[in-house]
């Protein structure tokens, strides 16, 4: 692990961080942000999951999470969003490919070979986390945006007890009824859509995996609510199979960092509370 970029921020440290990842196969980057509280005692580890196009960088410079991370004393980590590089399959469209990885574990080549971000997340990145970092690992919990909170659900569905708490901005709810899904996950899963189900919200709630609870915020006016967010199957598969479901939808917000920054705050004070 090396340390390419650090700075203070709210009296704690801004980290930007390279390895060599063996889930993804090549050099992975991700950001962490350790609260002044990690100094002198182990804290609770938040992951968020950024969305299509983005990387690390992203939510690092414009998610304005800092302050509540550090008032809480809580680890804020941030991963890449696929695996990079010049020998990366790869497709020249931003809803596939580098930027794009879906948090699935491909099982179709070439995909395969690198893009495995569904155990970087859930297995490779915490262990790492918890050998480098002062985190409390029986303390964890989930968020992230768009395809990052399809991640993030996904991640809480098929982990139970993993994560304290899973909260979500405008995720793909159903990303197998999407062009964005079907498209990915065609080439990273294959054409038997009974594989895609381990990777889908709605459908992981309506095969029986439970959560206790999951916020979610929506603006109204994301451009992508109704062909790429599909709320409505979220709202409809917890209503029936009895998941807690706080969904917040915010008048005239889009699908941009100015909406996410704006509740990142909430969502923190949220997953603290959870915590404990």
């Amino acid at each position: 692990m090396q340390i390419t970029n650090e700075n203070i921020s709210h009296g704690g440290r801004q980290l930007v961080v390279t390895h060599d990842s063996n889930a993804c196969n090549c050099e992975m980057k991700f950001s962490v942000f350790l609260p002044p509280q990690a100094e002198t005692k182990p804290c609770p580890v938040l992951y968020y999951l950024s969305g299509l196009t983005c990387s690390h960088a992203n939510v690092t410079e414009k998610g304005e999470f800092r302050a509540a991370a550090a008032e809480h004393g809580i680890i804020i980590v941030c991963p890449d969003t696929s695996p990079r590089g010049d020998d990366i399959a790869d497709e020249d469209v931003y809803f596939f490919g580098t930027g794009a990885g879906f948090y699935v574990d491909a099982t179709e080549a070439p995909f395969s070979n690198h893009y495995n971000m569904y155990s970087y997340v859930t297995k490779e990145l915490p262990a790492l986390i918890e050998k480098e970092f002062n985190a409390d690992m029986s303390r964890q919990s989930i968020t992230g945006h768009s395809m990052g909170g399809h991640g993030a659900m996904i991640c809480a569905l098929n982990n139970p007890g993993t994560y304290k708490s899973v909260s979500a901005f405008a995720p793909i709810c159903s990303p197998s009824v999407t062009d964005w899904g079907k498209n990915a996950f065609t080439k990273y899963l294959g054409s038997d859509e009974s594989t895609w189900r381990t990777y889908d919200t709605v459908a992981l709630i309506e095969d029986g995996n439970k959560l206790p609870e999951i916020l979610v915020d929506q603006g109204t006016a994301d451009e992508f609510l109704e062909t790429g967010i599909r709320i409505s199957l979220l709202e409809a598969a917890c209503k029936d199979n009895g998941i807690n479901l706080t969904l917040r939808m915010q008048e005239g917000y889009d699908h941009s960092y100015y909406f996410i920054s704006s509740f990142m705050a909430d969502h923190i004070a949220w997953h603290a509370k959870r915590l404990g």
